[in-house]
């Protein structure tokens, strides 16, 4: 079994890949896309959405990070994966699923779906760009607004010369309302020789399980699930249920403001952002995080935040890492 943490824009970032490979039970993670449009991007620019890239592309608990590429130019994402890889790392990602309205409008993302020879002829590019040792990946929805072409775009992947595909079980117009079609990553692994990531909706043991038994997957992409309960990961690979109590996740929160704080360019006002993005997340798990966020809602100080974050943390002394 292969557990990897995905990309979300403006949620997991090298923080929070950072404090999740920490807790555990993760194999890999995804950076967010990096956008290609027509040119070689600048090396500050990788490490910028990377910076675990001065670390050997893994993560300070040696977690390896692979560097996600958007953008529908095969000559230009060859390019850019050519330098992701000169720059050490381990793995490209190719993102064929991104929603996003914006990045749609400039043939990146989902859009593409609606064109499979794009589609392959984008993996080719790039996966004759870097060397054979670095793995080539891509993640593809269903379809743009239907699933007519989900077999076709599957097969462009392999074609291509992707070692493994990643599925999010829902078309473009579909967005993240469930249900995640799990059939459909049935179908699409039959179809192929290569192996078939799950993604989408799974957010709990008990999700994995059903979803492993629809589609025949062993390996899934956790999102927003590991977000909702930072540990699902470690549970998924224990085959256990227990929850981090409260305490712990509210230390892990004060973890990703801390950390933030210490980087100059990033306001005040941001980290507050994050913190209430996070603690309105993990509600769904955790009901004290539920009464927490009502009384944070309107904190517009950092102090006053770090302070209150304190509070909830006060007296953890468990250990937050859980065995991976």
């Amino acid at each position: 079994m292969k557990i990897i943490l995905a990309p979300m824009e403006g949620v997991i970032d090298h923080h929070m890949r950072d404090i999740l490979t920490a807790v555990g039970g993760f194999d890999t993670c995804v950076t967010e896309f990096l956008r290609v449009v027509d040119r070689r991007l600048p090396k500050r620019v990788f490490y910028r959405l990377c910076p675990e890239l001065t670390n050997g592309g893994h993560t300070a608990h040696g977690v390896p990070v692979i560097l996600q590429l958007l953008g529908g130019v095969p000559e230009a994402m060859a390019v850019n994966a050519a330098r992701a890889a000169e720059l050490g790392t381990p793995g490209i990602d190719i993102n064929f699923g991104c929603p996003s309205r914006f990045v749609n409008r400039k043939a990146g993302g989902a859009i593409l779906l609606k064109e499979p020879q794009r589609v392959e002829a984008i993996v080719r590019a790039v996966r004759e760009a870097v060397p054979s040792h670095i793995p080539v990946s891509a993640k593809i929805r269903l379809g743009y607004d239907s699933t007519d072409l989900a077999l076709d775009n599957a097969h462009a992947v392999e074609a291509g010369g992707a070692g493994f595909i990643t599925v999010h079980a829902r078309t473009k117009a579909e967005g993240y309302r469930p249900p995640a079609h799990w059939h459909w990553l049935a179908r699409i692994r039959e179809a192929l020789t290569i192996p078939v990531i799950a993604n989408g909706d799974i957010n709990s043991v008990d999700d994995y399980l059903r979803c492993r038994d629809i589609s025949g997957c062993d390996d899934i992409m956790l999102g927003r699930g590991a977000i909702a309960s930072p540990n699902l990961a470690a549970q998924i690979k224990q085959n256990q249920t227990q929850h981090m109590h409260w305490p712990q996740v509210a230390q892990l929160i004060h973890d990703l403001a801390g950390r933030m704080a210490q980087q100059p360019e990033i306001r005040e006002r941001y980290i507050l952002g994050r913190v209430k993005q996070w603690t309105a997340m993990i509600r769904r798990q955790h009901p004290a995080a539920g009464d927490w966020f009502g009384e944070i809602r309107q904190i517009k100080d950092y102090t006053q935040l770090m302070q209150a974050l304190e509070l909830q943390a006060h007296g953890s002394t468990a250990s937050l890492t859980q065995p991976g």
